[in-house]
């Protein structure tokens, strides 16, 4: 048994220059401007990358955010705990690889943590942009709370609440 102290990484991927698309990273920007549990690391994964595949294996359980161009509403977000390929929802190309690569790859190199997945659906025909249209920025929020809310249940090992217990 590993004395690797247990922890959550939140992980948000996305091309910020490209508006919507970017959404997963504006999520995690949401979420480091406020307190979470002890335990929880937030990662702007960016376009990805196999560059990702550290942080993910030294974490307990991974929270992605991404943007997905899937037959929802504009603004939907989804919340799936993906293991092959049919579970992921259709994902746009301006990621160096997609979710589903990254999370093969993991798998494959003996990845073991539980992953969930947080899609927001998009327009995947949009203008370069700095900034999230007005649905998708109000579901980035929503998604944000969703997320907190969910670390919020989750005791990490280990750990001090912010009542002062330890959890072990």
């Amino acid at each position: 048994m590993t004395n690797r102290r247990t922890k959550i990484l939140v992980l948000g991927l996305g091309n910020v220059i490209l508006g919507d698309e970017g959404v997963g990273v504006h999520v995690v920007r949401t979420l480091e401007q406020q307190t979470l549990p002890a335990g929880v690391d937030c990662l702007d994964g960016g376009t990805g990358g196999f560059v990702l595949l550290e942080p993910m294996q030294n974490a307990d359980r991974i929270i992605l955010i991404d943007a997905a161009a899937d037959e929802n509403p504009i603004g939907t977000v989804t919340r799936t705990t993906p293991r092959f390929s049919k579970d992921f929802p259709p994902t746009l190309t301006a990621h160096d690889i997609g979710v589903k690569d990254l999370l093969d790859v993991f798998y494959i190199q003996g990845g073991g943590p539980e992953v969930t997945l947080y899609a927001i659906t998009i327009n995947p025909h949009q203008a370069i942009s700095l900034s999230l249209s007005e649905v998708v920025a109000q579901a980035s929020l929503d998604t944000a709370r969703r997320i907190r809310a969910e670390l919020n249940q989750i005791r990490i090992p280990g750990t001090v609440l912010t009542n002062g217990y330890l959890v072990t």
